[in-house]
């Protein structure tokens, strides 16, 4: 009866580690990456996409950047904060748009100004570069094939330590 169970449990963590290696070796992100270029193509790399930050502690934002021609040309930024008191009301403590000429002027608090190119490539040489061994390394692609979720946090760390990207939505322009 045990014999029975060794080739069972050994199927289980192969079946088990195949979205790990496809993250490792790329074939997750390739099939994004492929995703994105027929989508840009389509657009005329023009589209918009939203980023979505968060924290334990009840702050969240919500970045939204318009791309037209392949040059970013707008960006609208809301971020909220959950009221610490019984009511768990929700406040607007931030909510600015940029164009043009006033792209970059709000400093750090919309973070990077970055094209769907520009983070396919931070995704490929920094966040799915990190060592497997100290950080759990993950990558979605739930936007149509493009993608989603990108980044890594260290193994143990348990509040807002993830580096990477969230992004919920891409839409042509």
């Amino acid at each position: 009866m045990k014999t029975f169970y060794i080739p069972v449990i050994i199927v289980l963590i192969c079946l088990n580690s195949c979205k790990k290696d496809d993250i490792a070796n790329g074939n997750e992100f390739n099939k994004s990456y492929k995703a994105w270029l027929n989508y840009k193509s389509s657009v005329h790399n023009s589209y918009s996409y939203t980023q979505n930050q968060g924290s334990v502690f009840g702050y969240s934002a919500e970045i939204k950047i318009g791309v037209n021609n392949g040059k970013i040309v707008s960006r609208d930024f809301v971020s909220l904060r959950v009221r610490p008191d019984s009511t768990h009301a929700i406040d607007t403590t931030a909510h600015w748009h940029e164009e043009n000429t006033s792209l970059n002027t709000h400093g750090n608090q919309g973070g990077e100004l970055l094209t769907l190119d520009d983070i396919y490539t931070k995704a490929r040489t920094n966040w799915l570069r990190v060592d497997p061994k100290n950080n759990d390394i993950y990558f979605e692609a739930n936007n149509n094939g493009m993608i989603s979720n990108c980044g890594y946090r260290p193994k143990g760390c348990q509040d807002d330590c993830v580096t990477g990207i969230i992004i919920s939505s891409i839409t042509a322009l």
